[in-house]
């Protein structure tokens, strides 16, 4: 059997899923939706559910499918596999083929290769244990290659093997995905995207557990100009790979911002700022059938996120919010950041709305009945109504 020979599909794992009782079905039918999006350019796609797994074929090459498969939330890793008969004879050919080309691609010249072979044996009718197959393999690929050595704790070279009732699948490699549910199968939210570092990844987190997310922002031209919309953009695009369908509401914030300044205490402003940021996000969310807002706060991390101008702002909102980084500190969330891919686009430099107006000694401390007072001095419902009206909203393509 020829150790160049293309693989025949993909099996796709998933974990948290499986836990789900008697939501498991409408969860695995979420996951396979949503990778049947990710991978819509390929011609002849087929998407199979099986006993725990995911099948995938196609009439393309699967190595770009599998990249693409691998960032589907909900799948924990992603495997090219050979299909053969659940046979002996099958089996044990196709495992010389690929820990052949695996060691010719990887390991070449190596004078020792630490390898496991790995069965599991679902077809209850094939005649073999899985320990009995696994050794029986395991000294026949041994046999034919004196540097491999075994190693099941942390192999360098993993043979794998699940024996099915039609056919038995083989591989030597598993790409890790993010984990986590599908995204859709827990609704709706509204991320506040800032074009800082802490929202994106607030964002990622949320559609990790199972949230489709659409992002409202705040520009305040002309403070905030072409610059700031197009890093905004490039965050949105860069996150709307990760779920099936993304939308931009981009909404200008400066005539609610002069308002504010114009007649309320200096200290409050930015309280007052994300108190109305909140309730226009609020309503969109709501016209978007999102049931949650989405922030990127931290405990502490900046003046506008201590406990009492968390709660004051919170209260604009009118709705659950959700903050997905309360206790990270910033390390962690650039860490994570730098993982996910949208530090290098965070850190470009660009002004935005929460930070063009800052107070020289905000308040640290506000109260909910002391931010309102401040509030009934401007015509905020008609100005956020306005605001609202000019929103911008762009659909993102995958």
């Amino acid at each position: 059997m020829s150790s160049d020979r293309a693989p025949d599909a993909l099996v796709v794992r998933y974990g948290e899923i499986a836990l789900k009782g008697g939501m498991r079905a409408e969860f695995e039918r979420r996951l396979c939706a949503n990778l049947r999006v990710a991978l819509q350019p390929l011609p002849r796609l087929e998407i199979q559910r099986t006993r725990g797994r995911i099948l995938v074929r196609a009439g393309a090459p699967l190595g770009p499918a599998a990249v693409a498969a691998a960032r589907v939330f909900g799948v924990t890793s992603v495997s090219e596999v050979h299909e053969v008969a659940p046979e002996e004879d099958a089996i044990r050919e196709q495992a010389r083929a690929l820990t052949a080309a695996a060691l010719e691609r990887s390991h070449a010249g190596r004078a020792r290769v630490s390898f496991g072979v790995r069965v599991n044996r679902a077809n209850p009718l094939f005649p073999l244990r899985s320990n009995e197959l696994a050794s029986l393999l395991g000294a026949d690929l041994q046999q034919r290659h004196p540097q491999l050595h075994v190693n099941l704790d942390a192999p360098e070279l993993n043979v794998e093997v699940d024996v099915r009732d039609e056919r038995a699948l083989l591989f030597v490699e598993r790409q890790p995905g993010p984990g986590g549910l599908p995204v859709g199968t827990l609704g709706r939210g509204m991320c506040l995207l800032s074009g800082g570092i802490d929202s994106p990844v607030a964002a990622w987190l949320a559609m990790r557990r199972g949230l489709r997310v659409e992002f409202i922002s705040f520009l305040s031209p002309p403070h905030t100009g072409a610059q700031t919309v197009a890093k905004v953009r490039r965050l949105t695009e860069h996150l709307a790979t990760w779920q099936p369908v993304t939308w931009l509401h981009m909404v200008p914030m400066t005539a609610v911002q002069d308002a504010l300044r114009a007649a309320t205490p200096e200290p409050l402003h930015t309280v007052l700022d994300r108190r109305a940021m909140f309730r226009m996000a609020s309503r969109l969310a709501r016209r978007r059938h999102a049931r949650a807002l989405v922030t990127g706060e931290s405990l502490g991390q900046v003046a506008s996120q201590t406990l009492e101008n968390i709660g004051c702002t919170e209260q604009a909102a009118r709705m659950p919010v959700l903050r997905p980084l309360i206790t990270y500190d910033k390390v962690d969330t650039m860490a994570l950041a730098r993982r996910i891919g949208t530090l290098p686009i965070s850190e470009l430099p660009a002004p935005d709305s929460c930070t063009v107006w800052l107070p020289r000694s905000p308040v640290l401390r506000s109260r909910i009945g002391e931010a309102q007072a401040a509030e009934e001095k401007v015509p905020l419902e008609d100005l956020e109504r306005q605001a609202l009206l000019e929103i911008e909203s762009l659909r993102i393509p995958t």
